[in-house]
């Protein structure tokens, strides 16, 4: 049975630790051939050993245009063209708030996040459409719907990559180019360390920590892992989502769906806490209501 990528070609950045890999795998599984683009020599050296001609590794800083070109004409001269793009690497940035942020720091921060996929968009297309279309995704992330859930700058980049995703999906997808976001939730991968200004093996190692905290934290009880935004890429890539365009998936086991109290019934309602009722009150009071 052939993939649900089978003759398809993918550049994926960010792809040699955490959602990246995690897509690689998946796409490569799926029948994809894939352009791996990071910074990080050494696993990128061992990508391309693990899955032999399936993959080609190119380093790339996605900050610098030079180098997302070449990633992109990397998949035509390694496997014949392009047809999708996943613009994934990202890091947190500066944690300074509206008070503190300084000029080189808010730029950075946009050059990694809002930049870079525009740029790797803007010299994807003409290859996608020598391909008669194509499926470019953009990772942003529940720091871009709401606040608190990541730094300033961040979090402002974030919602930009939304906006940046609809915009673009109103100008390509007449010509068969479809663009979506993916809004991760708490995933196990070192971006949260990376975010604290941890050296990336302390922040590898952070993730194990997240793993066992998530669960805790949203309706859905489980950690969200790297595995569970490929699906979502998939999906975005794939003629599964053919009709799909211009949008985006929040993808965070809940998370975001409400105050704790909307999902836990143990924890305390501020309406309720205003007015005098404690947590167990309350769960009595539904239970009478149940049996009323």
């Amino acid at each position: 049975m052939a993939g649900r990528l089978e003759g398809k070609v993918a550049v994926i950045t960010g792809a040699a630790s955490g959602i990246g890999l995690g897509t690689v795998e998946l796409f490569i599984a799926e029948g994809a051939k894939v352009v791996a683009a990071d910074v990080q020599d050494e696993k990128g050296a061992m990508i391309e050993s693990r899955f032999g001609d399936k993959v080609a590794y190119v380093h790339c800083d996605v900050t610098k245009e030079t180098d997302l070109i070449a990633a992109i004409d990397k998949a035509v001269s390694a496997f014949g063209g392009l047809d999708i793009l996943f613009n994934n690497a990202g890091a947190g940035g500066t944690m300074a708030g509206a008070a503190e942020v300084t000029a080189k720091a808010w730029d950075q921060v946009f050059a990694l996040l809002v930049r870079a996929p525009a740029l790797a968009t803007r010299h994807a297309i003409p290859h996608m459409l020598k391909r008669g279309g194509g499926s470019i995704i953009n990772t942003a992330s529940i720091a871009g719907t709401e606040a608190g859930w990541g730094p300033l700058a961040y979090s402002t980049a974030k919602a930009a990559v939304i906006q940046l995703s609809r915009a673009t999906a109103a100008e390509v997808s007449p010509q068969g180019i479809r663009v979506n976001a993916i809004c991760p939730g708490l995933i196990c991968t070192s971006i949260f360390g990376s975010s604290l200004g941890l050296p990336r093996e302390v922040a590898d190692q952070m993730a194990a920590r997240i793993e066992e905290v998530a669960p805790l934290m949203q309706p859905v009880k489980l950690a969200g892992q790297p595995r569970h935004i490929a699906e979502a890429a998939l999906f975005f890539a794939s003629e599964a989502s053919a009709f799909v365009t211009s949008t985006h998936l929040i993808v965070d086991g809940g998370i975001t769906v409400g105050a704790r109290h909307a999902w836990d019934p143990t924890a305390a309602s501020p309406l309720l806490a205003a007015m005098g009722i404690e947590p167990e009150q309350a769960l009595a009071m539904r239970e009478a209501m149940k049996n009323a």
